[in-house]
């Protein structure tokens, strides 16, 4: 439903100004985003873009001033060998001729894995360890930006990113994913 705001957001409202997902992280998806986030396989990769240009269409990409992905730490990146939230970022740029910003953020620190924590241990986890680059100021100040990952969980790693840019400058911050996990809620009345 357009405008509609999540139960979890109203508990817990986000840093951020706006979310949007492609599809809901399920069982029925899951291989999907574990190919692309584990095993870096790009061939759904278009159909992926494709879905995020849908989900985030309107407001979120036509005013957006740059688009900036979830930067992994060096020492994943190289382990890993690629970015899957700048894969992400690539074709929104591509299609809308709005600027990507890959190298906006900086990893404080190496943090584990957020897989199997807690939201409260998740917050902990990415709590200041990312900053702007200082070279990459002029790409955030006062800009409407764009956060782009591949999955929202608990929204901890966003909430530490958009607190980043938004201590940067940022205008406005909203947030385009691939993947959200719904949790199930007790509406028992």
């Amino acid at each position: 439903m357009k405008g509609a705001t999540c139960a979890a957001c109203i508990a817990r409202p986000p840093r951020w100004d706006r979310t949007r997902a492609a599809f809901v992280y399920e069982p029925a998806s899951l291989r999907l985003v574990l190919d692309l986030k584990r095993s870096g396989r790009r061939d759904g990769l278009g159909t992926f873009s494709s879905w995020m240009m849908r989900a985030g269409r309107g407001a979120l990409l036509d005013e957006a001033d740059v688009i900036v992905p979830v930067l992994l730490h060096y020492a994943r990146l190289a382990s890993r060998g690629f970015n899957q939230s700048a894969w992400l970022a690539e074709a929104p740029s591509q299609r809308t001729g709005v600027p990507v910003s890959v190298d906006a953020l900086k990893r404080t620190r190496r943090t584990p894995t957020q897989g199997g924590l807690s939201a409260k241990a998740r917050r902990r986890n990415v709590a200041g360890a990312f900053e702007l680059r200082p070279s990459r100021a002029g790409h955030v100040e006062g800009k409407r930006v764009l956060l782009i990952d591949d999955v929202l969980t608990t929204g901890a790693t966003l909430r530490a990113c958009t607190r980043a840019l938004k201590r940067a400058g940022a205008r406005h911050v909203d947030v385009l994913v691939l993947a959200r996990v719904v949790r199930e809620t007790d509406i028992t009345i």
